[in-house]
């Protein structure tokens, strides 16, 4: 089914995994974290994709599994930075082969393993939804920024490029992570005045020790709310006390987001179905009312 049929009825729930590396684990390991997601009836799963390597295979290995194992949707990422236009048809190919037809469209940041040219065909993600509109016939979802996208020069300027999203195909949206719901917000409240319409679903990264507290920063840039840093800085050196206060502080975001009318929620498991089962037992009956 595709997504943008499930949000013409409802608020969805979901999920995102990621392939594991192969040179670490196998495929196969991850399967038993899916079939543990699966029991909180997800109305779809979103795939992580590397533009290089064999990453691209788990992917489609992954989301064929969601989608003949499970009673959630697949939603594959499609990152474009390292491909042309023959490595797209290529992976398209496959997704269609599969009968996986959601994607959610990137352009991705270039990997620091990656030594070809980046961006040599699609600079941006609109670029690619363009390509994929005209030669295939996939639903799109797109990515947005609750505090903007680091290259963009302003929040209106990444609106902007929200809005070609938009017109290139998409059919929803799914944030960056962000810890101050009142950015996610002001996202809507403006992409709205802008002509944007379609669903704009919040996700969610919960920060369950000091070790992910400081790789998320480094990575994504969030803003952290004065509470929550005052919270992770007396209990940085006690890791049950840090996993109690990643799960509080996620189940309050999720609840507050649900109660100011949030498009859905898309929770970041890191492939731990125990932090995803620990935050929803504590949110069912909310989730029930809302998302079901």
């Amino acid at each position: 089914m595709r997504i943008s049929d499930i949000l013409k009825n409802k608020k969805t729930f979901s999920f995102e995994v990621f392939p594991p590396n192969p040179q670490n684990s196998s495929i196969s390991d991850i399967f038993s974290t899916i079939d543990a997601l699966n029991q909180y009836n997800p109305d779809f799963i979103s795939v992580t994709f590397k533009s290089s390597g064999d990453f691209a295979q788990n992917t489609i290995d992954l989301a064929s599994y969601i989608k003949n194992h499970t009673s959630a949707e697949p939603l594959v990422h499609f990152t474009c930075g390292a491909l042309d236009k023959e490595d797209v048809n290529r992976v398209a190919a496959v997704l269609e082969q599969e009968k996986l037809e959601n994607v959610l469209a990137l352009r991705g940041d270039k990997p620091a393993d990656f030594a070809g040219e980046y961006l040599k065909c699609f600079k941006h993600a609109s670029e690619l939804m363009e390509y994929l509109q005209q030669n295939h016939k996939f639903c799109m979802g797109a990515a947005c920024y609750p505090e903007g996208h680091i290259e963009s020069e302003s929040l209106y300027d990444d609106l902007v490029k929200l809005k070609m999203k938009q017109d290139a195909g998409a059919s929803f949206f799914i944030t960056q992570l962000f810890y101050d719901n009142n950015y996610y917000y002001r996202l809507v409240r403006v992409a709205r005045n802008m002509g944007i319409t379609i669903p704009i679903i919040p996700g969610i990264m919960p920060l369950t020790s000091t070790t992910m507290f400081n790789k998320i920063m480094n990575m994504a840039g969030a803003s952290i709310p004065f509470e929550m840093r005052v919270l992770f800085d007396r209990f940085r050196d006690d890791k049950k006390a840090m996993y109690e206060i990643g799960i509080a502080y996620s189940v309050n975001q999720i609840l507050e987001l649900l109660a100011n009318d949030a498009d859905g929620i898309h929770i970041y498991t890191m492939n731990s179905a125990k932090v995803t089962g620990d935050i929803y037992s504590r949110i069912t009956n909310v989730i029930e009312r809302e998302l079901r």
